[in-house]
């Protein structure tokens, strides 16, 4: 049995439902939605990650015993609202752009339905996965784009939380790295697991060949050297005649310290000379996207990336909020809500979203049509010629068929190569195309706003 998930969260939440359970506000039927106000400085799109990660926390949002004494012993909320805890099931929808989607500021990546009792608990669960899972895929993407199709490795989890190492693994093969260092996200989400041997490993042994030939016997002569642990020019040399030794040649030397650029032209110049010319150079060394582009003109055949990769390379969040956009009225109508704070101001009504493509095929326009139901949006998009981006993650509480790792990861490329050439570009800049919001729900022109 997996261990409950409900305690992930904010102490607001329950106590908002302990009030709204009071003034008879919390079985109003309510639409929450996730979006950015705008993206991380410089960011040209955003990428959705996490999608997965929340729909299995879900199955296990329950309060088991355990957690309701402790909300019972911490005096967090009343017995009465323990009871109704006690009972707690997610029975309504969840709307979202498919993972690996690429998104822009005021996209409805994730749209909740179901009673506002039922919808707020999952407000930070929802925020604290997309957050991190979405910062690291857009760094992950970037970092892909500057590698121009060299393989991208993930090689971070020494640099942040244990249990982070195994998402931002996840997040990362959604925005297109190749593999991960991380055991438990292999196993968990099927990631191919990379990774020989460190500094140390060259340091226990007498000398640098004993600890080729020892990698060597045990991992074949097509395994990765580490070949700057002293001198990388006499470290090349004992790199190649330890795999000949062996019978066969090196299948790659990793380069780890120092001018990357310039050492990887001497080295792939010296494996040139020495006759591997089939053998690959590797580069690890705090990578970000633009020390990768800086070694676009090198001879580099994959990377290495750890810290700023699962910080999310200056950008630890996707800055993404979860905001209430309509809710029943105490005559049961829907209304749209929105918040009116300077400088963050939202939009009100259940938002349907689309992508407008020109006629070759390039993405132009974000439309994102507020409306009173699924089908009036739907129909807004097909009218103006736009391919809907969401679809059904969760119907009357039952989680619905979704993509896995492997097909995010190649959903995101499909959507990638979509946008504009401007949304590749490393430097800063507005978002590739423009968020236009359209506004059809009936009847309902002013945004309720507290007055």
């Amino acid at each position: 049995m997996h261990k409950s998930t409900a305690l992930l969260t904010d102490m607001y939440e329950l106590t908002m439902l302990e009030s709204t359970l009071k003034s008879g506000a919390a079985n109003r039927a309510s639409v929450f939605e996730v979006f950015c106000r705008r993206l991380p400085s410089g960011r040209r799109y955003g990428v959705v990650a996490g999608t997965g990660r929340i729909l299995e926390d879900l199955l296990d949002f329950r309060f088991t015993d355990e957690e309701l004494d402790y909300l019972r012993q911490s005096r967090i909320v009343s017995e009465e609202t323990i009871d109704w805890l006690a009972d707690y099931r997610f029975t309504g929808d969840i709307y979202g752009y498919r993972e690996g989607e690429c998104f822009f500021p005021n996209s409805p990546i994730l749209t909740v339905t179901g009673t506002f009792a039922e919808a707020v608990l999952l407000e930070t669960l929802i925020l604290s996965i997309l957050n991190h899972d979405a910062a690291v895929a857009a760094a992950a993407s970037r970092m892909t784009i500057a590698a121009h199709g060299r393989p991208c490795l993930e090689m971070g989890a020494r640099r942040t939380h244990e249990r982070a190492a195994v998402s931002a693994a996840r997040a990362a093969v959604v925005g297109g790295f190749a593999g991960t260092s991380v055991l438990e996200a292999g196993r968990t989400y099927g990631v191919r697991a990379i990774g020989t041997a460190a500094h140390s490993f060259t340091l226990v042994h007498d000398t640098e060949e004993d600890a080729f030939a020892a990698q060597i016997e045990t991992m074949g002569p097509g395994t990765t050297l580490l070949v700057d642990t002293f001198d990388v020019e006499q470290g090349v040399v004992r790199a190649v005649a330890a795999a000949r030794a062996a019978g066969g040649e090196l299948g790659a030397v990793r380069l780890d310290s120092g001018d990357l650029v310039a050492q990887a032209f001497t080295v792939r110049k010296q494996l040139d000379d020495l006759g591997a010319t089939s053998t690959k150079i590797t580069v690890t060394s705090d990578l970000d996207e633009y020390a990768i582009a800086a070694l676009g003109a090198a001879p580099v055949d994959s990377y290495g990336v750890g810290t700023k990769l699962v910080t999310g390379s200056g950008f630890p969040t996707a800055e993404l909020v979860y905001k209430l956009v309509a809710r029943e009225d105490s005559e049961g109508a829907i209304k749209e809500v929105a918040k009116r704070s300077k400088s963050k101001a939202s939009h009100g009504g259940l938002k349907v979203a689309g992508r407008v493509l020109d006629e070759t095929g390039v993405a132009r326009e974000e439309l994102i049509v507020s409306c009173q139901s699924w089908e009036q949006g739907r129909a807004a998009l097909e009218e103006r010629g736009a391919r809907p981006l969401q679809v059904p993650l969760v119907l009357g509480g039952e989680i619905q068929a979704h993509d896995s790792v492997q097909e995010a990861a190649q959903h995101h490329v499909a959507s990638r190569n979509e946008l504009p050439y401007q949304a590749w570009r490393l430097s800063d800049g507005e978002p590739a195309i423009p968020s236009t919001m359209i506004d059809i729900f009936p009847g309902d022109d002013r945004v309720y706003d507290g007055t």
